[in-house]
Order: C-alpha cells, then structure tokens, then sequence
C-alpha cells in the first residue's frame, strides 16, 4: 500500500512541478526544508528527554498550538522535550518565534522513506497533529512503530466527510488508528466517529481557538500598532483581514463609499497570503488612495488620515482586530470556508462575515445563537450594512458586547487536551520509550 501511494505522490508532483517551480521563482516559497520533507531528515538534539512531536500545518494552527503546548508543559512539569514541525514557510518562521526554546522543523513528505527516517531519528513517545493532518504513510508508519497519534482540536466539516465516506473503506483503519482525537464539538465528533474514530478514543473538548485570545484593547501589541498606525480615538476602523480576492476590493469599494458621510472612517486591509501585499497595495493606490504599509511605516514619513492601512507582516493580525471597530473576516465571500472570526469578537467588535463559512460551522452558530454577529448573505450588502452600523453606534455596542460574552462563555479547551494528552503518556508501558531507542 505505501508504494503505491509513493507511486501516486510522484506523479503528482511531476504534474505539479510546473506550479511548483513557478512559485518557487515567483514567491521564493517551497525552497527551505528540502532534506526534512523529502528524505526525512529531521535535527537532532542533545537533550535526552524522551520527545512529544506537534505539528501544525501554518500560521493559524501554529498560534493555537502555543497554546496547547504551554499548558501541556505546565501539566507534565516540563518532562518531555517538545518538537514542534510546520508545512508552510510562513507557520515555520512563525514558529521560530512562538516556541524559541523548543526545536522547530518541517513534516516530511508522506513518502513512506521521508516518515520512516524522520520517526526512527526522532523516536517520539507521541505524536501531536493540529484539527486533521492526515497521512497514510506517516499514520502507517507510527503505528509499526509504536508511536500514539492524537488528533487535536479536531474538525471534520460536512463537506469533508461527505468526501471522506466515498472512500470510507480506506479511510476507516487510518481513523481507526488514532490513540485520541478532540473534537471541537459534538457534531463535529460525530461525523468523526462515523468514519471510524473509536468511541472511546474520541473526546469533545470544545474549539482552542476560544481560550487564551486577547479581551483588553489596551493590551501593549494592539497599543503599538495604534501608535504606528497614529489612530485617533475619535477615529471609527472598518478592519477587513485574511481576506482574499475580491475581499479587498470590496472592503476598498465600502471605504469609499461611507467616507462621503463619516470622513473619519479609517481603513484596515490584512491578506491573508503575503504573495498578495504588493497586489493590494497597487489595488490601494489605483482606486487613488495613500497606502500604508505596516513593514515600512516605522521608516518612513506617515501619510495623511486618508491613508489605507496595509498590515503586511506576519503574526500581528491578533493584535491588530483590537483596533476594529467593524470588522470583516475573510474568506467568507470565497472558497476557503472562512477564516477565524472569534479574535475580533473577544475585543467586542461588531463581527462580519459572509456566507461561505464551512470551515468555523460550530463558530457561527454559537455567535448566532447569542446575536453576536452579522452574517451577509452576499457582497453587495458590504457597503449597506457597514453604512448601517456606522449610522447606528448602539446596534455596533450591541453586538460587539454579545460576541466579548460569546467568546468568554466557551473557555477551557486547552486545559482538557492538555490533560488528555498526559493521560495518554502516563497510560503507555514505562520502557517503551526505551524499547525503541533499543530498536
């Protein structure tokens, strides 16, 4: 079965190379990491203790599982060494910074030579995979080796599992396989388990993402960023981030339009990929506006109050919804499904999106449920709701007042993973740690 996939996984990378080799020119990316994705050959250390491998495929999956790891360290006294591995150049730089005294690499390629050397290397007690990064091979190869595989803060969207039960004889041993999974919410568990997850492996620990984020705008990081961005307070910020195309240009479209009523309306504009910073900024300046961009306004001369704000750096959109006084999450009118929309709510702004929102279901509808959102149906009711809300300030206080209560009221995800993972741990056999070193 593994040769047969390394057979498929050629194949598509000799059909992607064209892509592949665009992108490594055009944007620089796919160049770092060669050895540890394809061969496998992941750092070594010199710390003895016995390892817990994470992985997290980006950024976003990256600030979540900071999260997951302090706690986990906290809860087992820090006496395991953690190995923390991302799939993308901007999850990887991301990381570097996030876990500066853990080791930091990249997933190997699921070639059954790349994960079979880079588990033999690292000899890990578990394995730790962020929502449902699922290999074949890798999975497979853990499981010849011993090595639990848990699922955390898992997802499974309707979408998804109606894909996954084409397939489901396939599919059932990989689930089937898993030590643990922590599902973000019963129905969500549900449509694990219908694939195969054993019941008494699966565990509904609610959704990471609502512990641990920023309530208070006066925290230093957003402070800064307001400083920089020389907001006023007198100033409303209509804030649209990991947005893709055409969201800014939408966003850009309802700037305008309710500036000829609220000239002190200011705009906040976040990509969600930084191979678009350039492409919004040309966009910015075309509709005839100033553009600041965050990578270089520390250096240069500040534009006038009529200036775009571009944030175009990487790991400074948490802070930066606390300048949002309206604000649009991206994705929503595209295919991605959505993008996180609970940062801007725990600091009480009045939360948008559309409709295309698959990937955060159970978010929405907790937001729904407690009135703490506005969903658009499509994008032309940007610019009239935005004119809507700018119109009516108690309406916007409501809102926002309702998505701070939402997101307080679903706390503790973190803590109850944490505490299944050691569980986990303290439940394998005292020497098999020891046993595969001896292998």
């Amino acid at each position: 079965m593994r040769w047969l996939l390394n057979t498929v996984y050629l194949l598509l990378l000799t059909v992607l190379s064209p892509f592949i080799a665009w992108r490594i020119v055009r944007h620089g990316r796919y160049r770092r990491g060669i050895a540890e994705k394809l061969l496998g050959r992941l750092p070594q250390s010199n710390d003895t203790r016995d390892v817990v491998w994470f992985h997290a495929v980006s950024v976003g999956e990256v600030i979540q599982l900071q999260k997951v790891v302090h706690e986990f360290r906290r809860q087992t006294a820090d006496r395991f060494r953690v190995l923390v591995s991302t799939s993308t150049d901007t999850g990887y730089d991301l990381a570097l910074k996030r876990f500066p005294d853990c080791q930091v690499t990249w997933f190997p390629l699921d070639f059954s030579w790349a994960v079979d050397h880079a588990l033999r290397s690292v000899q890990p007690s578990m394995v730790v995979l962020m929502e449902l990064e699922l290999w074949p091979n890798f999975l497979a190869e853990c499981q010849r080796q011993q090595i639990p595989v848990s699922v955390i803060n898992a997802r499974m969207s309707t979408r998804s599992h109606r894909g996954y039960s084409r397939i489901h004889s396939l599919m059932a041993p990989i689930f089937g396989r898993l030590a643990l999974v922590a599902a973000q919410s019963q129905s969500n568990a549900d449509r694990l388990k219908s694939l195969g997850v054993s019941h008494d492996r699966l565990h509904v620990t609610g959704s990471i993402k609502f512990d641990g984020v920023a309530t208070d705008r006066r925290n230093p990081a957003t402070e800064d960023l307001r400083s920089i961005f020389n907001l006023s307070p007198l100033e409303t910020v209509f804030m649209a981030g990991s947005t893709q195309e055409p969201e800014e240009r939408l966003a850009l479209q309802t700037w305008i339009e309710c500036r000829k009523e609220y000239p002190s309306l200011r705009l906040i504009l976040v990509p969600r990929h930084r191979e678009r910073f350039d492409d919004v900024a040309k966009l910015v300046r075309d509709a005839g506006a100033d553009v600041l961009r965050r990578s270089s306004c520390e250096t240069s001369n500040r534009l006038t109050a009529d200036a775009v704000i571009l944030l175009d750096t990487i790991g400074e959109l948490s802070a930066c919804w606390g300048l949002a006084d309206i604000a649009f999450v991206g994705g929503s009118f595209g295919n991605r499904g959505g993008q996180n929309m609970i940062e801007p709510a725990a600091f009480g702004a009045t939360v948008l999106f559309g409709p295309n929102t698959w990937n955060f279901r159970d978010v929405v509808q907790t937001f729904k449920e407690a009135n703490a959102c506005v969903q658009l149906d499509s994008p032309a009711e940007l610019t009239a709701t935005v004119a809507r809300l700018l119109a009516n300030p108690a309406e916007r206080q409501s809102l926002g007042d309702a998505a701070r209560r939402a997101v307080k009221s679903q706390s503790g995800a973190t803590a109850n993973t944490a505490t299944l993972l050691t569980a986990i741990l303290e439940s394998q056999p005292a020497n098999h740690a020891i046993c595969q070193r001896a292998a």
